[in-house]
């Protein structure tokens, strides 16, 4: 009996030997490509669509309105207003025009890269194509989930890479939000 078994199990070994042995995955590329041209232009605060101001106060309460940007990327229309909430500090909202009515998709601010919980810097520092971020944004969604965005050095216009966390886990994104 344990003749057989033994000999049934170097068979199962000998099959399994046949089938090709995969090396490891490379890590996961983590530079975008770059994002839709948009057309932005600066909006004064008194300027502002009132259903802007709405959703932005309704945000957060009493926020300093320093400065707005009006994007248009693909057919729609997003806005950029930074300010500061009213324990000074800093927060940028993004807003999205939706059949008329304004809506906060993100709400962001800038922090240090060593900030960033230990798995997003894993999953950034793990790519092919991995760099020490020059600028970071945490940029926090309706959903809850939470996007790192990366800057490389000398590229300031964009993301060069972007991490969600969520739940507890880090993953490289491979597209941008629209906004």
């Amino acid at each position: 009996m344990r003749g057989r078994i033994w000999l049934t199990a170097g068979a199962v070994l000998a099959i399994a030997g046949c089938g090709k042995t995969e090396a490891p995955a490379a890590p996961e590329k983590s530079v975008l490509a770059d994002g839709p041209a948009a057309e932005i232009r600066e909006v004064a605060e008194a300027n502002l669509p009132q259903g802007v101001r709405d959703a932005v106060l309704a945000k957060i309460p009493g926020m300093k309105i320093a400065e707005t940007e009006r994007k248009e990327r693909d057919g729609k229309i997003f806005y950029d207003v930074e300010g500061t909430r009213p324990d000074g500090s800093p927060v940028e909202l993004d807003l999205i025009e939706e059949a008329g009515t304004y809506r906060v998709v993100e709400m962001q601010s800038d922090i240090a890269w060593a900030d960033a919980p230990a798995p997003v810097r894993a999953v950034a520092s793990a790519a092919a194509d991995a760099f020490t971020p020059a600028r970071v944004i945490e940029s926090t969604q309706e959903d809850g989930t939470v996007v790192y965005e990366l800057f490389a050095p000398g590229k300031a216009d964009e993301p060069a890479a972007e991490v969600n966390w969520k739940d507890g886990k880090a993953t490289l994104r491979t597209t941008r939000n629209e906004y």
